[in-house]
């Protein structure tokens, strides 16, 4: 009898056992599953779903957002060819412009030689920013004029609207310069065709080399 009730006993704490590891079991699993629930993404406003604090999600949101105003600076607005009211136009091809030279010197030291574009197009283009110009010797060599410090101005031409940029040095008063300039080829801005014109008579001597005479971007002659 003894050996039954002890069987009997040993038959109930493996029962209690086995019933205690199942409610854990379950206890275990609903945590896990609340551990997932709360981990899971949230609705973002338009529709999908970011990570809860996770590692660079404010980095995320700084991405998306816009940098700067948007609004070009001149100097940009030049560069890109935008008009004046913040429009699109193409540049003006070498064809469809009318160039000319003329002696602009405002007194006898320094020199200046205006290269006048006028638009002989049927349609508005840009001749913003700075002409490619070569200044053509005697000797038959051709010298590339540097830039002068100047920022370029937009610079639109409506049909028959015309556009100016100068040439500026010093003028030789000596009579002994070393240049001897025959020709100005010029290449209108963004342009790869380029003209040949005359250096203007009754323009001074430069004073010293080709690489002193600078060339100002264009602007309009309003």
């Amino acid at each position: 009898m003894k050996y039954t009730r002890i069987s009997a006993l040993a038959a109930i704490g493996v029962a209690a056992t086995l019933s205690l590891t199942a409610c854990g079991g379950d206890s275990t699993a609903k945590d896990t599953s609340s551990r997932s629930t709360s981990s899971s993404s949230s609705p973002s406003p338009d529709g999908g779903s970011k990570p809860e604090g996770g590692p660079g999600s404010s980095g995320s949101e700084a991405g998306n957002a816009k940098s700067g105003s948007g609004e070009d600076t001149e100097a940009e607005a030049a560069a890109n060819g935008a008009t004046e009211t913040g429009g699109k136009v193409t540049f003006c091809k070498t064809a469809d412009l009318a160039i000319d030279v003329s002696d602009a010197a405002p007194d006898q030291n320094e020199g200046r030689i205006d290269v006048t574009m006028i638009n002989r197009g049927s349609t508005t283009c840009s001749a913003t920013g700075f002409a490619g110009v070569d200044i053509k010797d005697a000797d038959n060599t051709s010298n590339p004029i540097e830039r002068g410090h100047a920022q370029p101005r937009i610079t639109t031409l409506k049909p028959g609207d015309a556009a100016v940029f100068d040439l500026a040095y010093h003028i030789d008063n000596t009579g002994d310069s070393l240049a001897s300039p025959t020709n100005i080829l010029v290449t209108p801005p963004n342009e790869t065709h380029t003209v040949s014109l005359k250096w203007p008579a009754g323009a001074g001597d430069i004073k010293g080399a080709y690489t002193d005479v600078e060339v100002y971007p264009t602007h309009t002659t309003e």
